[in-house]
Parts: C-alpha cells; structure tokens; sequence
C-alpha cells in the first residue's frame, strides 16, 4: 500500500482527564468520517488513575488517596499525573502490518523502545505484560480503544513522576513499585527529549508523516 498518511501532532497542554476523553471521541468520529487527519494528543494530566474493564473484573482497585475514572480501553489502572508524557493516537489502523489489535500494540512498543534506545535507555518487552520495560520495571502502559478501527486512548511513558505515587499501585498483577518511571530508575531526561526523539522516528516506526503541528 502506498503511504500518503498524515498524521497531525496537537499540544494540548494539562488536560482534566474527563474533558480529554470527550475531546478524543469527538476526534475519533471526525476521523472515522474522513473529516481529519490521524491526529495525535500530546499532553499531561492532573493526577488520576484510570480504571480499565480488566481491574474490574478481577476486583482490582486504586489505594485510598487516589481519585479514579471508569474507563473502556484495555488494561487495568494506569496512573496519570505531572512528570508523565501521555499520547493518544487518533489513528486510521489499515496501513500495511496493521492487521490486528496485537500488531498494533507491537508497532507502539517498537516505536517508544526504539525512541528511548536512541537516548541510551536500555528499553525492552517483557512476557508479564504489554507496554515498554526498562530492567525490571514497566515505565510505559499501552491501552487502546477501537470505532471502527480507529483507535482512541494510546500510551504514556513515566519519565520523572512524584515520587511513591504511581509504585503504590498494583495493577492487573504486578506488584506495587513494579511501575515507575525513568527518573527513579537514574536516567535523567526530560519529556521535550523524548517527545522529539518519538516525533523524530514516526515515519520508520508507525509508517506516518508529521503533517500540521498545533499548540
């Protein structure tokens, strides 16, 4: 398939959570109705740990101290908050390799460990759970929601986040402190870094071109 896709990067600052979810289901239908562009959110939020249909049906819950927000991606608790780059791609999935919901996943992890590589940060895959691995500990969670193929929600990678919040979180069987971020692992980078090596490598990774850019 010849590639001509855009994909339009938008930064959107600190964003509550709810007021994010209505934005990508707005943008989700506008993309499925050809009236934009793949799009991607970039941006953080106010401290929230969202709760997928996975922590719910196994019973799974966030500590006392945290507000929650029922969610529809897959996956369990993510937590989110200051220090964190979020991601979401409003993305058309039917370029070629994009032929399943598994593929997907693994062209995102390919796409955030090939970024991280670049800054000498060891990332890596990990059998216990998807999303992105340095050492021991997942500082990267993956959690999609598909209309139609197109995807909404998308990824986050824990760079320098206040310290014990997201550790004191289990979720969908990782133990607490499984989860944390860069910083506390000793890599000192900043998300301006990160985010530049991700919009660096969107072409060799997911096959897109940046098209407009928008703060």
């Amino acid at each position: 398939m010849t590639n001509n896709r855009f994909v339009d990067i938008r930064y959107e600052g600190i964003v509550d959570y709810e007021e994010a979810v209505e934005l990508m289901k707005n943008l989700q239908k506008r993309r499925i109705d050809e009236q934009i562009n793949d799009t991607m959110l970039i941006l953080e939020h106010p401290e929230i740990v969202t709760v997928g249909p996975r922590a719910r049906n196994d019973g799974i819950s966030a500590p006392d101290g945290y507000a929650t927000f029922p969610v529809d991606r897959g996956g369990g608790l993510t937590w989110h908050g200051p220090g964190q780059i979020v991601c979401y791609p409003i993305f058309k999935w039917d370029l070629d390799g994009e032929t399943s919901v598994a593929a997907i996943i693994t062209k995102i992890e390919d796409w955030v460990i090939s970024s991280l590589k670049s800054l000498n940060i060891p990332a890596r895959r990990d059998e216990r759970m998807q999303g992105v691995w340095v050492g021991e500990h997942k500082i990267c969670s993956i959690g999609l929601s598909f209309l139609r193929w197109t995807s909404r929600h998308g990824f986050t990678i824990n760079v320098n986040t206040p310290p014990g919040r997201v550790e004191n979180l289990c979720g969908c069987g990782l133990e607490a402190s499984t989860t944390t971020s860069l910083a506390r692992l000793g890599h000192t980078t900043t998300k301006e870094v990160i985010i530049s090596k991700l919009l660096d490598s969107i072409y060799q990774s997911i096959n897109r071109k940046i098209g407009n850019i928008s703060n």
